[in-house]
């Protein structure tokens, strides 16, 4: 054909116009050297959020690939292709999961969620498994292209980075893990209690005799981390292991979580530290209540208030100042509403949560200022906090109080700054003031494995005293009274309410004694104690 033709092929493959040949979406003209230059006529890259049909076509040719087990093709259709294709490969590869059929929900917006039915067969041993997911569909940067946006919770939706399925014999024995009276506890029942068995079956299924099934797990990439069992196709035999849970508190704490989203509570027997119960309402399924380390807020106000006294400088029926703001080094701090107590005391200060009164400097009694290091000497000296807890094969996050100065100094005193503490430690708070001294918290018997425990001095009696002063003033007429009114007493709490990382709401905490028990719970944005922590603590004291 001469150079200049004009021709097409109706619904053929290639059209010639103005001397070149469109072919298959590309451009081949003759250069001056007389060999054909390949020039790309790619349609514009699309912009802006996927359209409706978009996310529904992106994500049903997904779960095709992704339940034929072509994992090439599925991997393709993400924003990250050598994860996507890792993860998916693993899945039938690792996992063993077989017969995957996905039915997708609809849409809302650009997040799909779907159910996955599938089979796990593992030497001649199998188990239908059934979950639910989502995924979100995003624009991809480079093609513009709709693509999966590529998460490891894709594939099950408790699988974190890091992580993967696998089946096959279990990694550790199995347990029967009992309470303190003999009554069996599972996940099942308590599904707060998940890590903490998953935990203690790694550190002492060996140690109880037990033998390992065959399991469908999450396996992590920390050695120190113990898999989580997803599914048993073959039980093992468990060894029995006496824990200090005790059933009846665990249940009233799985039930008291319930009420908020992003809640714990830990509750302590105060003359032995023994744990009595533990509980998670968490979407991301960490253990907040034993590994948290956030600011605890007015909580703290416990420890400040022993710091005051032990240094002579304020006394439970001293006066104290409670302004509406007091200014520290250039910065202001304020009370709830910036409200005033004309001539109270120092109960009277804690019983209604006035900052002011625990940041303001008190004329010293014996000549000194209490240094920065006084409120961390505090919390170590006669709390046990900042030390090495061994609760007993379970990870505890145990206070931390440093060192400090300037602003960070005040904004300590009332559980800001660096502070962080875990509903774990803040029960064990009020435990040691209700008993008079700190027990370590346990989870397990010491006599297991023979661990040893940290140890603390004891209050002295004075203290004590003033201590449990306060914090039964706060129950009875105090911030804390609406919540702790039908705890049978002696009783005593605080409240507390600490901003973290300046997020809308402040996380709800509160700290109580009574009916026998100690507790602490904590709500990720559920604002001031006595709102959203202190019904937990409540629920959980009463059924001690």
């Amino acid at each position: 054909m001469r150079s200049g033709a004009k021709a097409a092929i109706v619904g053929g493959a290639f059209l010639v116009v103005g001397g070149g040949v469109v072919y298959g979406g590309y451009e081949m003209l003759a250069g001056d050297d007389s060999s054909p230059a390949v020039h790309t006529q790619a349609a514009p890259k699309r912009t802006g959020p996927p359209s409706g049909d978009e996310v529904t076509k992106t994500a049903q040719a997904f779960f095709d690939a992704w339940s034929k087990g072509d994992t090439a093709a599925a991997s393709v259709l993400t924003n990250n292709n050598a994860a996507a294709q890792t993860a998916l490969a693993g899945f039938h590869d690792d996992a063993h999961v077989d017969k995957v059929t996905i039915t997708a929900s609809p849409a809302t917006g650009a997040t799909v969620p779907y159910t996955v039915k599938a089979e796990v067969a593992y030497e001649g041993r199998t188990a239908p498994l059934t979950y639910t997911s989502q995924l979100t569909v995003v624009r991809g940067l480079t093609t513009g292209k709709a693509l999966v946006d590529w998460k490891p919770g894709v594939v099950h939706p408790q699988l974190k980075a890091g992580e993967k399925l696998t089946t096959g014999a279990a990694k550790n024995p199995e347990i029967e893990a009992v309470d303190r009276q003999g009554r069996v506890l599972t996940k099942e029942k308590y599904p707060s209690l998940g890590a903490v068995l998953d935990s203690l079956r790694q550190r002492y299924g060996a140690k109880v005799n037990g033998t390992p099934g065959v399991e469908l797990s999450i396996e992590s990439g920390d050695a120190g981390t113990p898999n989580r069992t997803l599914l048993t196709l073959a039980k093992g035999r468990a060894g029995k292991l006496t824990t200090t849970l005790d059933a009846d508190v665990q249940a009233a704490a799985e039930q008291a979580v319930k009420r908020f989203d992003e809640s714990s509570v830990v509750a302590i027997e105060p003359d032995n530290g023994e744990i009595r119960a533990v509980a998670d309402n968490r979407k991301d399924g960490f253990p907040a209540s034993l590994q948290a380390a956030v600011a605890p807020g007015s909580t703290m106000k416990i420890i400040t208030a022993a710091m005051i006294v032990q240094n002579g400088v304020g006394g439970a029926d001293q006066p104290v100042e409670c302004p509406a703001t007091v200014p520290w080094e250039g910065y202001t701090f304020h009370n709830l509403n910036d409200f005033t107590i004309p001539h109270g005391t120092l109960t009277d200060a804690f019983a209604r949560s006035c900052n002011t009164a625990f940041i303001k400097p008190v004329k010293p009694l014996n000549g000194k200022h209490i240094a920065g290091t006084a409120l961390g000497q505090t919390a170590r000296d006669y709390f046990g906090l900042g030390q090495d807890w061994k609760l007993g094969g379970v990870k505890s996050f145990d206070g931390s109080v440093p060192e400090s100065s300037g602003v960070e100094t005040a904004a300590s005193y009332i559980g800001q700054g660096k502070v962080q503490m875990s509903p774990l430690d803040m029960a064990s708070v009020s435990a040691t003031v209700i008993n008079g001294g700190f027990q370590q918290p346990i989870i397990v018997p010491k006599a297991l494995d023979d661990r040893e425990l940290a140890t603390a001095q004891r209050l002295p009696g004075a203290l004590a005293d003033q201590l449990r002063q306060m914090m039964h003033a706060a129950a009875t007429n105090g911030t804390a009274a609406n919540a702790m009114s039908g705890v049978p007493g002696p009783k005593g709490a605080k409240t507390g309410s600490a901003e973290v990382d300046r997020q809308g709401k402040s996380n709800s905490w509160f700290t109580g004694y009574g009916n026998g028990l100690a507790a602490a719970a904590l709500v990720q944005s559920g604002g001031h104690g006595g709102d959203a922590a202190g019904p937990i603590v409540a629920s959980v004291l009463r059924a001690g």
